[in-house]
């Protein structure tokens, strides 16, 4: 079947490489269907309320309705971004400080310092992300945040 050793070596090469190709692929497919079925779900859910309310009082308001039933408002969102953005920027930090405290200490593994860095950057970059996120949807969104507080100014 093979005809030496360095036949057999290629192909688990290969199929070490291409098996996580694929389950990074795949996984990522998976991920964006249940977040998209997720919000098809809450749709239909309060889709359904909202058809059961009618039926039940045909005078009632549905858009008020569904303002009470709205998943987050604009300011959560916002603030979760933020939270999101200095937990993952201060994780990156730590894994940057930790991996250059190993690479300066020294008797570590040579991979110990590179690994813990190169995690610390990736989650320092998310971090930054978030952050961008943050500050360009509060620019873009001002007019509607402005409204939604003055809604829950007059609500109070």
């Amino acid at each position: 079947m093979f005809t030496d050793f360095a036949d057999l070596a290629a192909i688990l090469a290969g199929i070490i490489v291409f098996v996580p190709i694929v389950l990074g692929f795949t996984l990522f497919i998976l991920i964006v269907w249940l977040i998209i079925r997720n919000k098809r779900n809450e749709t239909d859910k309060r889709a359904e309320v909202v058809l059961a309310a009618i039926e039940k009082n045909p005078n009632i308001d549905a858009e008020e309705l569904l303002k009470k039933m709205a998943p987050k408002s604009l300011r959560k969102k916002q603030v979760n971004k933020l939270q999101w953005g200095i937990l993952l920027s201060m994780l990156g930090l730590v894994f940057v400080g930790l991996g250059t405290y190993l690479g300066y200490v020294g008797g570590y593994d040579a991979d110990d310092p590179v690994f813990a860095s190169v995690w610390g950057f990736i989650f320092l970059a998310v971090g930054i992300a978030f952050f961008i996120n943050y500050f360009v949807t509060k620019k873009m969104l001002a007019k509607e945040l402005e409204a939604e507080e003055r809604e829950l100014t007059k609500q109070a």
